[in-house]
């Protein structure tokens, strides 16, 4: 089964063309087309400027995909785009498109959630089979969750960022200190030159059941950092570079360790992780050595599959298809579109609360019986 994917959730149009296997699902093509030059000097994502693109490099990329593997719009058996969460008018472009196609050719449409496709691209990018259950880490610009993933389509969210995601984080601080955008190249290139230790930047909830993030107080940290120094404030600073590298630390030390609480929490041994900031080297190794140290089987996203791209949109289309799942049927856009169903009520949330007292009751008496210490007692960090 070959799945065209289109994404335009942002500022990257990104089109691919995946095939199922029994094994796992191949990206035959993929092309990106980044926008970052022309967003660069505005310190972040035009919306306008977006659309245009979209509008002017979707109509190219999609034949040129075709022709890298030599095939023909006849051997494609469906049409998937991004149908949400992102910018509306971006979402259009590519939703708009795919929808048409489909039509054209009498092939099914289906919507894709963003998220989701992160949540699987660590699999698809690997060349994996998607093995359930396993704890989803996504950290991006726009976003910054853990999820626990049963199966498809049942999703538990864990914690997510009360403020800015960690990618959001990077360009404000790196837009603090004069550093241009994207800010977590940037900061990480400074940060390597810097001593991580240098300042003491807070570390959000570091309460051991509280999975949420937070980065605003660790924004006005820097910034406090940053406006009492005079030194700080000139040209390749050894005090840049010190405050680059604790920044980078305080945030890699967060998500590192919420990771690892939460796979713990949900009693699994998976961790799958994906999103932007994933391209950074220094969360790569630490999580790494994290999970080798706790026994985690660590799946990582390659950095080509870590920004957005289609080949996670039709991944994620082909996959459900292959599994028999009912796809979405694609109608329309939700710029904030909820990866997760609505929380359980009444008798449900009841029953549901007390499957997952019992859960933890037996644990705890096994871990009695046998001596060993229960998920909750382990010392994970």
């Amino acid at each position: 089964m070959r799945v065209l994917g289109i994404e335009t959730s942002c500022d990257e149009t990104a089109v691919a063309l995946v095939e199922t296997n029994p094994w796992s699902t191949d990206i035959l093509a993929q092309i990106i087309s980044s926008q970052i030059g022309m967003h660069r000097p505005f310190g972040g994502v035009v919306p306008e400027v977006a659309t245009r693109e979209h509008l002017r490099n979707l109509p190219l990329l999609v034949p040129r995909v075709l022709r890298d593997v030599n095939l023909s719009l006849d051997a494609i058996d469906a049409v998937a785009a991004t149908e949400g969460p992102g910018l509306a008018s971006s979402l259009l472009i590519g939703h708009s498109y795919a929808r048409a196609l489909a039509i054209a050719l009498s092939k099914p449409m289906i919507g894709v959630n963003h998220l989701e496709g992160h949540l699987f691209s660590p699999f698809i990018a690997n060349r994996r089979a998607v093995e359930f259950p396993f704890v989803g880490l996504i950290v991006s610009g726009g976003h910054t969750l853990l999820a626990h993933v049963l199966g498809w389509d049942r999703y538990i969210k864990l914690g997510s960022t009360v403020d800015d995601a960690a990618g959001e984080a990077f360009d404000k601080v790196a837009k603090l200190l004069g550093l241009p955008y994207p800010g977590g190249p940037e900061i990480e290139k400074h940060a390597v030159k810097g001593n991580p230790e240098a300042f003491g930047l807070p570390r959000s909830f570091p309460e051991r059941d509280n999975l949420n993030f937070s980065f605003s107080g660790l924004k006005t940290a820097v910034r406090f950092f940053y406006e009492k120094s005079a030194q700080m404030q000139q040209p390749d600073s050894e005090w840049t570079y010190d405050l680059c590298a604790s920044f980078q630390k305080a945030v890699v030390d967060v998500l590192v360790r919420k990771a690892v609480q939460a796979v713990a929490q949900a009693r699994v041994d998976r961790l799958a992780v994906s999103g932007g900031v994933l391209c950074n080297k220094m969360l790569r190794d630490e999580l790494e050595f994290a999970c080798y140290e706790a026994g985690i089987d660590l799946i990582l996203a390659e950095p080509a599959f870590c920004t957005d791209n289609a080949g996670m949109i039709a991944g994620v289309a082909a996959e459900k298809l292959a599994a028999g799942i009912e796809p979405r049927c694609g109608e329309d856009i939700d710029p904030n579109l909820d990866l997760f169903a609505p929380e359980p009520h009444g008798e449900m949330a009841r029953g549901l609360s007390a499957a997952i007292k019992l859960k933890n009751r037996q644990g705890q008496q096994v871990s009695k019986e046998s001596g060993v210490p229960a998920h909750d007692e382990i010392e994970v960090w």
